[in-house]
């Protein structure tokens, strides 16, 4: 059995939340101090830190940091409302952020009236660091039941970055890829550069390189080539919402992936905590999509790469149905029947 890394994109010191900064990832490695609440929500809607699960940690501890300033500041409690909305309007589709802020929100309304101020700094520190822990452990879990579906030598594509960067630390379709190599699996992992952020060169193939997991840097519009020649066994991706009747959003390109996988008969997984299930959006079209600057698609490292009078569409996300999905992998097992009944009952655990 081989010992991977242990990485962690964010800690905590002394109250204060540090974070790896994403956008200098892989040329530098620079940690940024978030002192105030506004700094987390700038950094989430800028995409410093990013990936579903850990911005809704980062949320949290937004959270906890904006009450901190209140009381610091000589200011009323009551403008907790304030930090909760500008922390919820940084990105719209990922639901992590909006399970974790509405769980503390809640804490807020209990404690708010029974602890000293001095107390509820700790407090809620001491929640967002319970859900940073879950998470984590959460991600571990995923791992195991996920790479049992890897067979001991395969080829597996995967698309954006779901790996420590991404969450609080080991990753989701990306941790269950470390846990298949830490198994001491054959493995060659097939990473999508994905544009327009390049999140998969930058981050994925980072990740990779630290844990010296074999591996290729592809162009997104090599994928389909590579699964008609029989060089793809498996493909696994992330989650940024899943509904309650299975289907996924996810980084832009993924439905695509999904479609190649469905017509070439290759597993089609989606690994995610469950945390990111939503059964209060029915079905993918009700999902909030998040349409970004399109200087992330006109420019490619701080380089201009389209004519200036170029207009771009830069939608960050599509939609997988559940119909095109082989399973889901969470920490409490997997789903192999995607349906909202088969769902329902899962999440309760009534099945497994």
């Amino acid at each position: 059995m081989r010992k991977l890394k242990d990485i962690r994109p964010i800690k905590v010191e002394n109250y204060k939340l540090y974070v790896l900064n994403q956008l200098k990832l892989p040329l530098e490695e620079e940690w940024l101090e978030l002192s105030t609440y506004e700094d987390v929500a700038k950094a989430i809607k800028d995409m410093i830190v990013r990936g579903a699960p850990l911005i809704g940690i980062v949320g949290a501890y937004g959270f906890a940091i904006g009450v901190k300033q209140l009381i610091k500041e000589g200011k009323p409690l009551e403008n907790a409302k304030k930090v909760l909305k500008t922390l919820k309007n940084t990105r719209p589709t990922a639901v992590n952020l909006f399970w974790a802020l509405d769980r503390i929100w809640k804490k807020f309304e209990k404690w708010k009236n029974e602890k000293t101020k001095e107390e509820l700094v700790k407090a809620f520190f001491k929640e967002a660091n319970k859900i940073d822990l879950e998470d984590y452990h959460a991600n571990k879990s995923i791992g195991g039941y996920g790479q049992v579906l890897i067979p001991k030598k395969a080829n597996i594509l995967t698309h954006c970055n779901t790996g420590a960067l991404a969450t609080s630390g080991w990753g989701t379709a990306l941790g269950v890829i470390r846990s298949a190599y830490e198994e001491g699996k054959d493995i060659t992992v097939y990473v999508d550069e994905t544009r327009p952020y390049l999140q998969g060169a930058r981050l994925t193939a980072w990740e990779l390189v630290q844990e010296g997991i074999p591996h290729y840097l592809i162009t997104d519009n090599s994928a389909g080539f590579l699964i008609s020649k029989g060089l793809i066994d498996v493909i696994i991706v992330g989650a940024d919402r899943i509904t309650a009747n299975g289907d996924v959003a996810n980084k832009i390109g993924t439905f695509t992936l999904s479609v190649l996988a469905k017509e070439y008969n290759i597993p089609f997984y989606v690994a995610a905590p469950t945390t990111t299930f939503d059964l209060e959006t029915e079905k993918g079209e009700d999902i909030p999509i998040e349409e970004r600057n399109e200087n992330e698609v006109k420019k490619c490292g701080g380089c201009a790469i389209a004519p200036i009078e170029t207009k771009a569409l830069n939608y960050s996300f599509d939609i997988t149905p559940a119909e095109n999905i082989t399973a889901i992998i969470t920490e409490k097992g997997i789903i192999n029947e995607i349906n909202k009944e088969n769902i329902k009952k899962f999440l309760k655990g009534d099945i497994k």
